[in-house]
């Protein structure tokens, strides 16, 4: 088995990793968290130009036509710079879902649209429940002539504040209580009777609750089939949970490479910290979790990008992702001790973006019972 990646996915990373590097420094990432936007329209603009908005597009729609896991090599470098913006949002829960279940006339409406920076999207998914399952689903879209008329309240929408277009998902089917009866729609995010409302998070990203209250879409704007949308919600679930997994590499590999770093300089009694078998073993705990979870997600982002089913390997990479990340970043803080726990110090970012990434798109609970039920349990 070959794990290497090819020179031109080496030249991506490096790419990424410079630009990154030199546009969020912690004070941009503190700037821009803190903002109205959540975003820089400049950088994001920068970032279009770069090729990343298309990145996983084919050409014919202003796309690069790279692979999911040249887009998961990316994400990674984004979770290590802790990128705040819409990115994911836009490409992973709104190109990515259009190309897959669009039409040809709305994938030549949208997908040239944000391979070249001038569409914002996110995915309107969850509810009060939270949970990322059809019975959950309870916003109403009912049939009006040539349109549908949408009317509920979703939750934890990401980045719905600066967003073009919204993906509904929605219940056309009012007797329907499971998966059949579901449909995605692609709403106009400033259509009339939408509010927005942004909800305080413990990684200060745009989560917000958004109000629909008689809006209506246009009956070309469901993408997919009618009543038949479960099937393309799970896949966004999947490829959804796979990209956090990759992000959570990038920020679970920069909260080790800082650890590490402070353990060789922070003396104590004559010598550095990490001269102590303790402080030692904590760090190969540390790295044994960040490798796992790199593996298993590098595999399932392998798997999208060759066609493969992959729904146990999804629900294994996450599960583990999880609660890795959760073990990382209490022995980097262990480790840090008095100066980690400060809000001045970088680390926090990390901790808090990882205990965000936890939940998101499922918690290890959700994912084990996947794996029981795909072991026939």
């Amino acid at each position: 088995m070959d794990l290497a990646f090819s020179e031109e996915q080496e030249m991506l990373k490096k790419m990424a990793r410079d630009f990154l590097t030199d546009k969020f420094p912690k004070t941009a990432v503190k700037e821009i968290e803190e903002s109205e936007l959540g975003y820089s329209p400049e950088i994001w603009k920068e970032m279009a130009e770069l090729g990343w908005m298309g990145l996983v597009f084919p050409e014919e729609y202003g796309g690069a036509e790279m692979t999911f896991l040249d887009l998961a090599m990316l994400l990674e470098e984004m979770g290590r710079a802790c990128l705040p913006g819409p990115y994911f949002s836009t490409v992973v829960l709104g190109g990515l879902p259009i190309l897959d279940a669009g039409s040809e006339e709305q994938k030549q409406e949208y997908l040239p649209k944000i391979a070249n920076g001038e569409a914002i999207f996110t995915l309107a998914l969850t509810e009060s429940s939270a949970r990322y399952h059809a019975a959950a689903i309870e916003v109403k879209a009912a049939a009006d002539n040539d349109a549908y008329v949408l009317n509920g309240t979703k939750l934890f929408v990401p980045d719905a504040n600066v967003a073009d277009y919204m993906l509904v998902v929605a219940r056309t089917d009012e007797k329907s209580r499971g998966e059949d009866g579901i449909t995605i729609f692609i709403v106009d995010a400033k259509s009339p009777g939408i509010s927005c409302t942004v909800l305080k998070t413990i990684a200060n990203d745009k989560l917000c609750e958004v109000v629909f209250d008689q809006v209506r879409v246009p009956k070309g704007n469901i993408l997919g089939e009618l009543n038949q949308g479960w099937s393309e919600v799970k896949k966004i679930i999947e490829r959804a949970a796979v990209g956090k997994c990759c992000e959570m590499v990038g920020c679970i590999q920069q909260a080790l490479d800082m650890t590490v770093d402070y353990a060789k300089e922070r003396k104590q009694y004559d010598r550095p910290i990490g001269s102590f078998q303790v402080i030692q073993h904590y760090c190969v705990d540390m790295i044994t979790d960040v490798e796992g979870t790199r593996l298993s997600a590098y595999q399932t982002a392998w798997m999208i990008s060759e066609g493969l089913p992959c729904t146990q390997e999804v629900a294994i990479a996450k599960a583990w992702a999880g609660e890795a990340c959760q073990r990382v970043m209490a022995l980097a803080h262990q480790i840090h001790g008095a100066i980690g726990v400060t809000i001045d110090h970088d680390l926090q970012y990390y901790t808090r973006r990882a205990k965000a990434a936890e939940v998101t798109f499922g918690d290890a609970s959700f994912y084990r019972e996947i794996v029981a039920q795909e072991m026939g349990l």
